[in-house]
């Protein structure tokens, strides 16, 4: 049996992107609990020449909207990097997950072989949709997403490993 790339991509990222939202409640909770500003949490950076756990989540956010538009061939959602509370995070991940469950399997089976192509400053990247998904989107989501988990847990909230992963 074969896997669609819709089924190894759109149902992943929202199981990780519930996740994520779970963990900045607990982010959230435990900020409240402990009478420490949300901001400082928000602000924290794992290491100085890091993100901050604000940008973490944003790019979290960009890598998979793009994924899932480029690869169904359509324009990508452009939201605006401005969140700087708890609230305006958890709606970004909402607004993220609302454009995932908007693609279709239909869509993105068969984008396997699909040119994609990313530019940077001074590069360009080309990937096949397949290798896009696999080699560029998911680690580069899994890196942010778990660089925001040891920003929290580094600056003392509760988490776990199951946070981390989710609940089957």
């Amino acid at each position: 049996m074969s896997l669609s790339m819709y089924h190894v991509s759109i149902p992943v990222l929202l199981r990780m992107l519930g996740n994520l939202a779970a963990i900045l409640d607990k982010a959230e909770q435990h900020a409240h609990d402990h009478k420490i500003a949300a901001e400082v949490l928000l602000s924290a950076r794992l290491a100085p020449d890091m993100y901050p756990l604000t940008r973490q989540v944003q790019i979290a956010s960009d890598a998979v909207k793009g994924c899932a538009a480029r690869l169904a061939g359509i324009e990508v959602p452009s939201f605006a990097d401005t969140e700087s509370s708890f609230a305006e995070l958890q709606a970004r991940i909402g607004k993220t997950c609302d454009f995932l469950r908007s693609v279709s399997p239909q869509q993105l089976d068969g984008s396997e072989s699909r040119a994609v192509s990313l530019s940077f400053p001074g590069l360009e990247l080309r990937f096949s949709g397949q290798d896009y998904l696999l080699n560029f989107v998911l680690p580069n989501f899994y890196f942010h997403l778990s660089i925001a988990y040891a920003i929290l847990r580094h600056n003392g909230v509760p988490l776990g490993k199951m946070d981390y992963l989710g609940h089957p």
